[in-house]
């Protein structure tokens, strides 16, 4: 299920869990049987434990990211989302696919992402 005021929710719960690297904000965000991918053809990470454990191993600093975001597609069975992820010292452009549950869990989440040149 998705829908743009779903995914804008996602997004936002997303953000704040990036921020908080709170282990219960980052679970809620995924169904229990989620596949995330780090990149399109990277193995995924595969279920809430193990998301939130791999997670928390990449977890940025908190407050040392700027996040823009807009849905470039919204249809009942995915989003597609273009953002722009800012740190201290390097940019990046990405792409992210996400499918949401009836719950609004990620059931399928896979990110795209692009270092801007220096």
């Amino acid at each position: 299920m998705s829908s743009l005021d779903a995914v804008t929710a996602w997004v936002q719960s997303y953000r704040s869990a990036w921020e908080s690297n709170d282990p219960g904000e980052i679970g809620n965000l995924f169904a229990e049987d989620a596949a995330y991918y780090t990149e399109p053809y990277s193995k995924p990470w595969l279920g809430r434990d193990k998301i939130v454990k791999k997670w928390l191993k990449r977890q940025d600093e908190p407050g040392t990211t700027t996040f823009e975001w807009h849905p470039l597609i919204v249809t009942e069975d995915q989003a597609i989302i273009q953002a722009t992820t800012t740190y201290p010292k390097k940019t990046f452009s990405n792409l992210w696919v996400l499918r949401l549950d009836n719950s609004g869990h990620a059931r399928q989440f896979t990110e795209w992402w692009m270092q801007h040149p220096s």
